[in-house]
């Protein structure tokens, strides 16, 4: 088996991607858009925790492309933007 080589521009942009990825309650928002799309204040509910801190993490997740948003009024809906979340998301959920 060959094993392809990845440019180093490409593993950096993987590891800044897994690393705004990194944290369980990321992840938990994660798993709530991949439902469906949320507000902060939803999210605050569901994850039941403060909403500065979901905007603080939503705003990690939005920097790196993850997810994305869109003003409705004055109402900021949150989804999945990045399908790769999905993918990775599922593999991490399959029972071993």
């Amino acid at each position: 088996m060959q094993v392809e080589f990845v440019s180093e521009e490409k593993l950096e942009d993987w590891a800044e991607f897994l690393k705004a990825m990194a944290h369980p309650i990321r992840l938990k928002i994660v798993s709530v858009l991949i439902e469906s799309r949320q507000c902060v204040k939803n999210l605050s509910d569901i994850l039941r925790t403060s909403q500065p801190n979901v905007s603080q993490h939503l705003s990690i997740l939005r920097n790196k492309g993850i997810v994305g948003c869109k003003r409705d009024g004055s109402i900021v809906c949150y989804y999945i933007k990045d399908e790769r979340v999905v993918k990775i998301y599922e593999i991490l959920n399959k029972e071993v």
